[in-house]
């Protein structure tokens, strides 16, 4: 070769690599635009997919001026078109992975911004389901919050719901939803206690369990074989306190199907190993911080059952790329600058069934 050819190719070479990484970082950012495929659990005649997710900062398309902490995605959301509508076609991308293409029958979403933020998600599902899909219901269920952050539970759901027993309480970041198929009732509560980063020594945390166990706790007086499923991004783990000990959640089947008189739950993901259920990635190592804890009631072989061992930590496409963690690729805020994926939760999945209820979906 000769100087000339030689001089030449390493100017040549910074091009060269200038194209692999945008090819690198364009493949990341569009790979996964294909049809969704597939892989999650199918429910079956009679069953439900349920599925909660924590879909990070899902803001709505309006400039409603929100506080110092909600105003970075609040305007970007606003204004950038393009970064908001990739938002939602990530999560019913992936949403629609599930259910054998057709999606959760009851998704229970975590930090939503409004009402609008929950209705534009279904409209992108819907506007992406199969033909032979139902799609779901014209009214998200959801309280707005009323004080700090303003990111609150939403659900969306193709089971009919009682739109009038909605309702939040603890500032609006527990949501109660009261549903009914084949005259029997479900009820959901989904909620987003306090971040770890605020509630070290989780005091809000608890108050947070406190508060579902008090409510629940009165329908349970009352019925014993009340149907309650209650989910959520927790922020701890589930052997911590505010689980255990004010949410009276623990793993063993047998003790809460048994307990009687006291009401506890059974947390599906108790004694999980986090490097395949984890939920989060937080301080270096997976967390299970999204929970679904159900009743006695969804226990027994009565109305609403839970197939307890259909649980699952949804991560098919949702694992941030390179390196070996499994971290959930998250969408980021509005400086990132690496190819944008879902969300820094994954979702969880569970199949509930209705005795006698043998409907095709």
């Amino acid at each position: 070769m000769s100087p000339r050819d030689s001089a030449n190719l390493r100017k040549f070479i910074p091009i060269l690599l200038i194209l692999i990484v945008a090819g690198a970082v364009y493949l990341a950012e569009h790979y996964h635009k294909e049809t969704p495929r597939p892989s999650g659990p199918a429910a079956g005649p009679g069953e439900y997919l349920f599925c909660t997710w924590n879909v990070e900062n899902l803001f709505d398309d309006r400039d409603d001026k929100r506080n110092r902490t909600d105003d970075e995605y609040d305007n970007w959301f606003a204004e950038n078109t393009a970064d908001r509508e990739l938002k939602y076609q990530h999560l019913a991308e992936a949403l629609l992975r599930m259910n054998g293409g057709k999606g959760p029958d009851i998704i229970a979403l975590i930090e939503v911004e409004s009402v609008r933020a929950a209705e534009l998600l279904r409209e992108a599902l819907n506007r992406a389901l199969p033909a032979d899909a139902k799609p779901y219901l014209n009214e998200p269920l959801m309280q707005e919050v009323s004080a700090g952050r303003h990111i609150a539970p939403a659900i969306l759901t193709r089971v009919p719901a009682i739109a009038n027993r909605t309702k939040g309480f603890g500032t609006s970041r527990i949501l109660e939803a009261h549903f009914k198929a084949n005259d029997h009732d479900l009820v959901v509560l989904a909620a987003h206690w306090t971040s770890q980063l605020s509630d070290k020594a989780g005091d809000h945390r608890e108050k947070y369990a406190d508060q579902i166990y008090g409510r629940v706790n009165a329908m349970y007086k009352n019925n014993p074989k009340v149907d309650v499923l209650v989910c959520g991004d927790f922020n701890d783990e589930p052997e911590s306190p505010a689980v255990v000990n004010h949410l009276h959640a623990e793993s063993d089947r047998q003790k809460v199907a048994g307990a009687g008189d006291q009401l506890l739950f059974l947390d599906l993901l108790a004694d999980k190993d986090p490097k395949r259920f984890g939920t989060h990635y937080y301080n270096g190592k997976p967390r299970i911080y999204d929970h679904i804890c159900v009743s006695p009631g969804l226990l027994d072989d009565e109305g609403w059952t839970c197939d307890v061992n259909s649980v699952e930590t949804f991560t098919d496409g949702l694992i941030a790329p390179g390196g070996k963690l499994r971290k959930p690729w998250r969408f980021g805020n509005r400086r990132d600058t690496q190819a944008r994926g879902f969300s820094d939760h994954f979702p969880v999945l569970v199949k509930l069934r209705v005795v006698g209820d043998e409907i095709t979906k």
